[in-house]
């Protein structure tokens, strides 16, 4: 595998195997995990706000050894009306191995691929509402880490599904490890035209014997005005409050890739409470980022 821009071009079995490749870099010696990428450049190009998904990207790849450049969108020469190809051609001469690239128009990530070829590795840091892959990959991980076997599952997405690429990739993913029993919920302007998961009008339907709950905020930044709901009536009619949990299992995690609004899609009880693996996910955006970097540079 060269690039990483879907996580739809991966099998079951790559999949297990990054586990796996995962697992072996958090129990490698701190010492002996800095050399595996010491010969490598990365640049990160973020054209969106990112705090988790790049600080994560960076750490990993520092943790690996290798140079990480962070390109300073605001002062780059797009800014002067250089393209975005030309800008990533400029970048790859100077000898880049891998461009961790976010960007706010879907489909961005396989066009850089497109047009650079194999000269350089891109991975798809979030490219518009189609894809994030590396997300996906952690919240398959967390999941396989609590609960094992996917193929009987009932996982619950709820939220904006419409405008996130965070559902779109963890759905994608989902089907892929053999769980069918996806459920999504949500405002019904905010929920996608067509989905192989399973659209439901209650968030009791969707919650109700849960093993996985996953909530999503409202991506206002790709909304028009008039298409965002009142932050004060969400969390009434939308948001996971701790009667709602109870509808699931006993044992069932609770997830957000974030950032969060407390009380509006989820009730500040609920994200601190003993159910969710909120913050487990930020620490395993670390270690899956690894397992990418690695497989595609080492």
């Amino acid at each position: 595998m060269k690039h990483f821009t879907d996580i739809k071009q991966l099998s079951r079995k790559d999949i297990l195997e990054l586990f796996r490749l995962t697992d072996y870099l958090r129990d490698m010696k701190p010492k002996k995990r800095a050399k595996q990428l010491r010969h490598k450049t990365i640049m990160q190009l973020f054209f969106e706000n990112s705090t988790r998904t790049r600080v994560s990207f960076e750490l990993a790849a520092k943790k690996l050894g290798a140079t990480l450049i962070n390109v300073d969108i605001a002062r780059s020469s797009t800014h002067k009306g250089e393209s975005l190809r030309d800008t990533l051609t400029t970048l790859a001469a100077m000898s880049a191995d891998a461009f961790v690239i976010r960007h706010q128009d879907s489909g961005t990530a396989e066009q850089a691929r497109q047009w650079l070829g194999d000269t350089v590795s891109i991975i798809n840091a979030g490219d518009g509402n189609h894809q994030h892959p590396s997300q996906a990959l952690l919240d398959l991980y967390t999941i396989h880490r609590h609960k094992g076997d996917f193929s009987t599952l009932k996982v619950a997405i709820c939220g904006d599904i419409k405008h996130s690429r965070v559902a779109s990739s963890l759905i994608d993913g989902l089907n892929i490890m053999g769980c069918q029993n996806i459920h999504l919920f949500g405002p019904r302007h905010l929920m996608p035209e067509s989905t192989p998961a399973i659209m439901v009008n209650r968030f009791s339907s969707a919650a109700r014997a849960a093993d996985v709950l996953v909530m999503l905020r409202i991506q206002k930044e790709r909304m028009n005005d008039t298409d965002i709901p009142n932050a004060e009536q969400y969390l009434t009619h939308y948001g996971l409050t701790p009667q709602r949990l109870q509808l699931a299992k006993p044992d069932a995690i609770v997830m957000h890739p974030g950032p969060m609004n407390r009380n509006v899609e989820i009730a500040s009880e609920v994200a601190d409470g003993p159910q969710s693996v909120i913050q487990e996910q930020v620490h395993n955006g670390v270690l899956t980022r690894q397992a990418i970097l690695h497989h595609l540079l080492a």
